[in-house]
């Protein structure tokens, strides 16, 4: 079974269309999907649609990914739900992607004080019209401005220290793992291994999250990380996840090519049925 529960689209900072991903994914037989979009759920829907179109038995898991900071470091939350039409999670997904618009138009400001001829509107028409505009979307202008810079150059100026780093202090993680509790959800920290100070690691699970991903697309000493993360959640019986976080032709990983249990579904599948039931 090919499973791939974090994949990215044009509806938040991925370069693919739904359709598009969706093609991917049955191109590569993939047997279950989570759209784990930033702040939206906007394209789960079409997804679904496409999928029943086209006769397939491609499951579609709804999920979401929600930037939120925790002891001023920016930690990624994963949620999982067996049904986005929540009026709750709707209205805060809205108001987050307002906020994370602002925050990246406040770095835009901030390149063009330290002399960069970037303009808002190209920035805006990198995003969907729906979602969030984000560092993602600057950066990509950034590149196809500035042909000499590289992807790494560029990243620099958001992380701390940066000309344009403004940390994203809007969502609190406690408070992102009570919204996906409160809508019926599963949450779970994402890409442990991507956390620069490790020993928030155990606090933020120790915050009442159910789930950890473990088997992740973009890790270097990959193999290393999972066998420890799987420690881990055996160790706190954790819910397990994982997937590719594929963003478009540059990720290190396709859809579905990351080895993950077929456990992994089934226990996501359990926890639906059992938990609200």
């Amino acid at each position: 079974m090919k499973i791939d529960l974090h994949v990215h689209t044009e509806e938040s900072d991925g370069v693919h269309s739904v359709e598009e991903i969706v093609k991917l994914a049955l191109d590569n037989q993939v047997d279950v999907l989570a759209l784990t979009d930033h702040e939206t759920t906007q394209g789960v829907g079409k997804a679904q649609e496409l999928v029943s179109a086209s006769g397939s038995s491609l499951k579609i898991i709804p999920g979401v990914e929600f930037l939120t900071s925790y002891k001023g470091q920016e930690i990624h939350l994963l949620g999982y739900f067996a049904n986005i039409e929540n009026s709750l999670l709707q209205s805060r997904l809205k108001e987050l992607r307002d906020f994370r618009t602002q925050l990246a138009f406040d770095m835009v400001k901030l390149l063009q004080q330290d002399g960069f001829a970037l303009e808002w509107q190209k920035v805006e028409q990198e995003a969907s019209s729906e979602g969030a505009v984000s560092k993602a979307h600057i950066m990509r202008v950034l590149y196809h401005m500035n042909k000499g810079l590289t992807g790494q150059k560029i990243l620099s100026y958001f992380q701390p220290g940066g000309v344009a780093y403004l940390p994203f202090l809007k969502h609190p993680y406690e408070e992102a793992v009570d919204l996906v509790y409160s809508c019926q959800g599963l949450p779970v920290l994402a890409h442990p291994g991507l956390i620069r100070k490790q020993e928030l690691v155990r606090e933020l699970l120790a915050a009442r999250t159910t789930g950890l991903e473990v088997y992740y697309g973009y890790w270097e000493n990959r193999q290393t990380l999972m066998n420890h993360y799987e420690k881990v959640a055996k160790e706190k019986e954790l819910i397990v996840t994982g997937g590719s976080d594929y963003h478009g032709p540059f990720s290190q990983v396709r859809i579905g090519d990351l080895p993950i249990p077929e456990a992994v579904v089934n226990n996501l599948e359990i926890y639906f049925k059992t938990k609200f039931i």
